[in-house]
């Protein structure tokens, strides 16, 4: 970086005084929308030329399209073929958090339709660069520039006065796009392993937790049971805002953290004068009692901490010793359309630990084989974590990349 930098004000905040600020037609051409060839004539959906959609618009390379339209739908239409490296922008339905800003490259020619904008850079910005660019900025400018009541939009001409800036030199602007499409193909690579390792997960939880595939040194038969006869249930007590400080003594799990399979988190509280079943053993299943949707309620998270005081809104299984608390939570959550199924309710659903108690789960009569089956998919758990914490600490590197590249307090040499 060099410290004797100057800078120059935009709306963007500052920039390098050696960077331009101009519009997009100062640097950018193309600017074409696409079209939806007739529905009516469906030989116009029978063809193998890409057709791109502004849903497909996913920061992400497009070689391939959920739809392909024919030769003559693209003559008779005067649609456009892309070429690869073609920026695209979604151009309409911008109120919508999940379309503002969404943007892709075209992979492989094709056309696209009318909520898509094509753009192509020049020998003054490259559009790499725009690419990241419209991936920090997309959302401001559609807040600013868009247009329309009901439906938030762009047109060609508005995109044309966008502002935008970058360097001067377009080695530069490629050294910046590099730098960032590294980090992002990081993290892509990390969410691929995710993705797999989920799957395998899957598949073990299917194998493991069915008795279809036993582990070596086990041959004790697996038997039926229901929930009401593993353990008893509890509920958790309601706490005051009062109860919950900065810095409290004891700790507690609430309702809303039950919502990440599995995973709890813990609030500091001062509450004292708890209810005694309320405090866990360490060996709670909880459920979540009442949701917007059934699906929230088909799932429970294991607690294995000792002395944390349960809140309000959480139905507590509190399992016999014969059992392990994690095994019973992995093979609950494999049976969710059991819980699903037994959801009462209109606008808000409930379940109950009557209803509850009625779940059949399949359990190995050996605790030692329900450990040992919980524990290979606890550390399976536990390499997915690391991987995504991986990838969420890279997550952040990119942003914080991002924002020191794309606003020129680090700059990149070029040859």
């Amino acid at each position: 970086m060099n410290v004797t930098q100057e800078y120059k004000q935009t709306e963007f905040g500052p920039i390098p005084s050696d960077w331009i600020l101009c519009t997009f037609q100062d640097v950018l051409v193309t600017f074409s929308s696409g079209a939806t060839p007739y529905r009516g004539i469906p030989e116009y959906y029978k063809g193998n030329v890409r057709w791109i959609s502004s849903g497909e618009l996913n920061y992400n390379k497009i070689f391939d399209t959920v739809e392909h339209i024919s030769q003559q739908a693209v003559r008779n239409t005067n649609l456009r073929v892309h070429q690869p490296g073609t920026f695209l922008m979604a151009i309409t339905g911008l109120e919508a958090e999940g379309t503002r800003g969404r943007c892709a490259f075209v992979g492989a020619p094709a056309t696209t339709n009318q909520s898509c904008l094509a753009i192509n850079g020049t020998e003054k910005m490259c559009t790499e660069y725009l690419f990241w660019f419209y991936r920090m900025w997309g959302q401001y400018l559609a807040f600013k520039y868009c247009q329309g009541t009901k439906q938030q939009s762009y047109t060609a001409s508005i995109v044309r006065n966008l502002p935008i800036y970058g360097p001067k030199d377009i080695a530069e602007q490629r050294a910046i796009a590099e730098a960032l499409s590294d980090i992002d193909g990081l993290i892509a690579a990390l969410d691929k392993k995710i993705a797999k390792k989920r799957l395998i997960k899957q598949g073990a939880m299917q194998q493991l937790l069915t008795g279809k595939k036993r582990l070596p040194g086990f041959t004790d038969p697996w038997v039926e049971k229901r929930l009401g006869e593993i353990g008893v249930w509890v509920k958790g007590q309601s706490l005051s805002k009062n109860d919950i400080i900065p810095n409290g003594k004891n700790i507690c799990i609430h309702y809303g953290e039950l919502f990440s399979y599995g995973e709890v988190i813990t609030l500091p509280v001062s509450r004292t004068n708890c209810q005694p079943t309320t405090i866990s053993l360490g060996n709670e299943i909880l459920f979540p009692d009442s949701d917007v949707t059934p699906d929230g309620l088909g799932r429970c998270s294991a607690l294995l901490i000792k002395g944390v005081i349960i809140g309000s809104g959480i139905n507590v299984l509190r399992h016999k010793p014969l059992y392990d608390t994690s095994f019973v939570s992995y093979s609950i959550n494999i049976n969710r359309s059991k819980i699903i199924d037994r959801v009462t309710g209109t606008t808000v659903k409930h379940i109950n630990s009557k209803e509850l108690s009625e779940i059949m789960i399949n359990i190995p009569k050996n605790k030692e084989e329900q450990t040992a089956i919980a524990t290979i998919l606890s550390d399976m758990d536990k390499e997915i974590a690391d991987l995504e914490a991986k990838r969420d600490k890279y997550r952040l590197l990119k942003s914080g990349m991002m924002q020191k590249l794309l606003t020129g307090q680090i700059r990149l040499k070029t040859k």
